[in-house]
């Protein structure tokens, strides 16, 4: 379905991400991190890594990767209390940590990650649509950080990923369908979409529904195409900010490390 010409209202084409920008090693302590922006929406993304796993993986040889989300009590125009002031989390938070954490595992290699557990954490320090889509990007960007500081260390015996993976939001606003959609668009769009994908154009994972409204296969496609489009931008910038070596990208298991998972549960 072809793209439309549409003036959004920061100036944007149809097809246009906002500004992102991903500053990585903001914080000291953590073993991975990073700071990524979406336009306005902000979002401290953090790795931690514990020499332990869930009760399910112990004695299996195999980590785990698992995420948790926050919004910070003023990311948004009003303050919003802490979840953890109100006793539970909300189903919004919980929908949106699992999604993280499912992004990650599907392109991570867990058996070679070692009984290990890497901790995601995404705090949104400033909310103006499209805080999941950015904390999996910033967050995948964080984890890579991690991992290969672990693999630097004589941990690991290679980078266990077998591809970059980003997020990305789409959708139909007044019959027009956008990329990476800020607050203003997403809460008038009659479609919503968010798309994972590998850096190989592969799907991760897609959510779309009809904010009240219903949409074409037609218009499902020209929404995948455009977010295919997006998701491509930010694996590159991905790849910009991250600056692996040569060395650094040999050690990455879809650079000729694919047989070391067979191996290790073989062993």
């Amino acid at each position: 379905m072809p793209i439309q010409e549409f003036a959004r209202h920061d100036g944007r084409g149809p097809s246009e991400l906002r500004q992102i920008t991903i500053e990585r090693q903001v914080n000291i302590h953590a073993e991975g991190s990073a700071l990524i922006s979406f336009g306005n929406t902000r979002v401290l993304c953090t790795a931690s890594v514990e020499e332990k796993v869930p009760p399910f993986l112990r004695g299996s040889g195999s980590g785990w990767i698992t995420a948790e989300y926050s919004m910070l009590p003023r990311s948004t125009g009003s303050r919003t209390p802490r979840e953890s002031s109100l006793g539970k989390v909300k189903g919004r938070t919980q929908e949106i940590q699992r999604l993280i954490g499912r992004s990650l595992r599907a392109v991570a290699v867990l058996p070679l990650l070692g009984e290990r557990t890497v901790w995601m954490d995404c705090d949104v320090l400033q909310a103006d649509g499209g805080t999941r889509t950015a904390s999996i990007t910033g967050a995948f960007v964080a984890l890579l950080d991690a991992l290969r500081g672990l693999w630097a260390k004589g941990n690991l015996s290679c980078i266990p990923l077998t591809s970059f993976v980003a997020a990305v939001s789409v959708g139909r606003v007044q019959g027009n369908l956008l990329l990476d959609l800020d607050y203003a668009e997403d809460s008038n769009a009659e479609v919503d979409c968010n798309v994972v994908m590998n850096e190989y154009g592969e799907y991760v994972e897609i959510q779309g529904t009809g904010e009240g409204h219903v949409f074409s296969r037609p218009e499902l496609l020209g929404l995948l195409e455009i977010a295919e489009t997006g998701a491509m931008e930010l694996v590159n910038l991905q790849k910009r900010s991250l600056a692996l070596t040569p060395r650094e990208e040999e050690a990455l298991v879809k650079n000729g490390k694919k047989n070391s998972a067979s191996e290790q549960e073989q062993a």
